[in-house]
């Protein structure tokens, strides 16, 4: 599978984008941030009102990678910041915005990482386990292949919410005695084969298996 080219991201609509931009209200001349820019939905709808100004912040290289094309057609008024939204504070005094008109941010996993398999983010495309956000930092499967059972056990109960992570910690580290967890559908089959008699997978592949999403950072 050829991976997307990151300067050719499709147009991502997001669902409540008018809703929140309608929130927003945005007029020429105001100042907004778009706190997590992804595919830059929220910061075009913006961007359509004249006079506007931007400031986009995203820890994905490949969202900043992929908005120049719309910092080029808004001709200065879209400024991208690759770095966290919980900076926020941070990135703006560094902006020199004392204040802005407005704040708008969609927090999760999207579509943009699920959809590109080499992303390690999807367990309905098979990639490697590497679940980062940004290029720095262990990947998910350092934490797979380093972390201790409680630890992992840890990991899964508190951020998966899984009540059987202590049986799917217990088989990830039986697992990886036999070989290194490397991939996407390698952790899946895991945790699918310890969670099954309680969990029904979901046809789509990323929505139903428990535990699998508390690796992403």
């Amino acid at each position: 599978m050829t991976e997307a080219d990151p300067r050719h991201i499709p147009v991502h609509i997001p669902v409540l984008g008018s809703e929140a931009v309608a929130m927003l209200s945005p007029h020429a001349g105001g100042v907004y941030v778009d706190a997590t820019f992804g595919a830059g939905g929220y910061s075009r709808a913006i961007l359509d009102v004249a006079g506007t100004r931007v400031f986009g912040i995203d820890r994905d290289p490949t969202a900043i990678a992929g908005g120049f094309g719309l910092v080029e057609r808004s001709g200065g008024r879209l400024t991208l910041v690759e770095d966290r939204f919980s900076n926020l504070a941070e990135v703006c005094a560094a902006q020199g915005l004392a204040e802005v008109d407005g704040i708008v941010m969609d927090v999760g996993v999207s579509s943009m990482q699920l959809d590109q398999a080499g992303r390690g983010f999807s367990f309905r495309l098979d990639g490697p386990l590497d679940m980062r956000m940004g290029q720095d930092g262990p990947t998910a499967a350092d934490v797979v292949a380093t972390a201790d059972e409680a630890e992992l056990a840890s990991i899964i109960y508190i951020f998966g919410e899984e009540r059987h992570s202590r049986a799917v910690a217990r088989a990830i580290v039986a697992a990886r005695k036999d070989a290194p967890i490397m991939t996407t559908r390698a952790l899946a089959d895991i945790v699918a084969r310890v969670v099954r008699a309680k969990h029904r997978r979901d046809s789509s592949g990323d929505a139903d298996i428990p535990g699998l999403a508390d690796f992403r950072q």
